[in-house]
């Protein structure tokens, strides 16, 4: 790893002399942290992921079930933070990894514009809640835990680099950095720097900030990203109130007039575990199921491997500790996300942002979960970070995480071509999952081409022939008559 602050300590070092029994528990001092390092790296995570708060009740509570009805948008946000902090407080403690949990992104997208138009909210979240349950069983199965302990160490590096790019990627589109730029304009390219041109106060928030995160990083200042974080707030709050500025994006940095808001827990318990099968098809139902499960399997794998990598806690052959109950916990957060009617619950890429400030484990979830618990009392406080303030924290934990690219054999084609593409199919199709599978079904094509298919795990084979359906799943659906 690249020599910074926020990376793990050389393997000779002597960790500090233990803090108690908490220390013991969650092997503070082991793991050469400390009590600051944890609780900076739970406010840094909260921090850069707490924009979920407002855009999962915008992207639920802007979608119409089968009978028209929508979910109220209050209900959602009380929804959002009590899944977040139960979840994210039982993988501090019981998985001790330094792993936030929140409502996924892109799988509530799936809930809300694909799977609710056909049934009810409560028959959607139900499906939801059954994902969650096959997933659980598979990890106590052992075939979850199995297939992460079959993949390459080569792969399991290039997810690591690719996510890196990926939430590089996501910093710069939620910060405005980066736009998309519409077809109707008929251009050449998909993406553009901010407007065509950087315009804004927002904008030179979030320069300001990349531009301060890695002056400090570079000078290896300890709390780099969170010092960043908090400064760069006060300095949108300080623009916002004398400015007329409308674009901050979903948080805006004002300061609230009532920091109090009331939590409803209307939601929570609102589905029905078997409604979607009178509603649509079995075979219809089976394919919704199975998208909902490659997706938060995969997104899972990549996230947990690679910030587990860049935290340095991979053991000598690669492997996550503790890897079984932390699968589990993540299973059982999906199903509470469909219980709650929050969408299913999954680990957070944004991790990393608290493992670069520091965070080697599960400690830095009472803090980041606790300030998820606040939230559900104090959310206008709570949310008055705009992305262009937080997003730099993870343009900077890209380049972190970027690092181990160096691992990587590049002279081994048949690695080096499955991670290479594992690295680029993340950041641009915007998905963890799709850049997995296409890493797998890359590895093993290759494999076979060269005559050796026996060096493949017969997991790895299964799994690639599960990523082919995963990419076709359009056409299948239109030789079985679904289109």
């Amino acid at each position: 790893m690249h020599a910074s602050p926020t990376s793990p300590p050389p393997p000779d070092a002597k960790p500090a002399v233990s803090g108690g029994a908490v220390d013991r528990f969650f092997r503070i001092s082991e793991r050469g942290s400390s009590y600051i390092r944890e609780i900076r790296g739970g406010f840094a995570t909260f921090f850069t992921m707490a924009y979920i708060l407002v855009l999962n009740p915008i992207i639920l509570g802007g979608a119409e079930d089968k009978f028209g009805e929508t979910l109220d948008s209050v209900q959602l946000v009380t929804a959002t933070a009590l899944v977040a902090a139960v979840m994210t407080l039982i993988m501090g403690v019981g998985g001790n990894l330094p792993l936030a949990l929140a409502a996924g992104l892109g799988i509530n997208a799936v809930v809300a514009f694909q799977i609710a138009p056909l049934m009810s909210w409560e028959d959607a979240m139900g499906l939801i809640v059954l994902e969650g349950l096959l997933i659980c069983v598979l990890v106590m199965t052992g075939l979850r835990e199995a297939i992460m302990h079959a993949i390459p160490q080569p792969l399991k590096q290039a997810i690591s680099v690719g996510i890196g790019l990926f939430i590089a990627f996501i910093g710069f589109v939620d910060a405005g950095f980066v736009t998309r730029i519409p077809d109707a304009a008929n251009s050449t390219v998909p993406v553009q720097l901010g407007t065509g041109t950087l315009t804004g106060w927002p904008m030179l928030v979030f320069c300001l900030g990349v531009l301060l995160t890695i002056v400090l990083v570079a000078r290896k200042v300890k709390g780099a990203i969170l010092i960043s974080i908090v400064l760069m707030t006060a300095v949108a709050i300080v623009i916002n109130e004398i400015a007329d500025i409308k674009a901050w994006g979903l948080t805006s940095p004002s300061i609230p007039g009532n920091p109090v808001a009331a939590p409803d827990f209307g939601l929570l318990g609102q589905f029905d575990l078997f409604g979607a099968f009178g509603q649509v098809s079995v075979l219809t139902v089976v394919l919704l199921i199975f998208t909902l499960i490659l997706s938060d399997f995969f997104d899972t794998m990549g996230t947990v491997v690679g910030v587990t990598a860049e935290a340095g806690l991979l053991d000598e052959r690669g492997q996550v500790p503790g890897l079984g109950r932390v699968l589990l916990i993540d299973g059982a957060a999906a199903v509470a996300g469909g219980a709650a009617s929050s969408s299913s619950a999954t680990t957070y890429i944004e991790s990393a942002a608290g493992v670069g400030e520091g965070a080697r484990t599960g400690f830095a979830n009472l803090v980041t979960g606790g300030l998820f618990a606040l939230a559900l009392f104090l959310t206008p406080v709570l949310t008055i970070v705009p992305m262009q303030a937080a997003a730099p924290a993870l343009v900077v934990v890209g380049f972190l995480m970027m690092t181990q690219v160096k691992h990587i054999d590049w002279d081994r084609y048949d690695v080096a071509i499955p991670a290479f593409l594992t690295i680029v199919v993340m950041p641009f199709t915007y998905s963890i999952t799709n850049g997995i599978g296409a890493g797998f079904v890359a590895y093993v094509v290759i494999k076979a081409c060269l005559g050796k298919a026996r060096e493949v795990h017969w997991l790895l084979w299964g799994t690639a022939a599960l990523f082919l359906v995963y990419f076709l799943i359009d056409p299948l659906e239109q030789v079985l008559g679904m289109k």
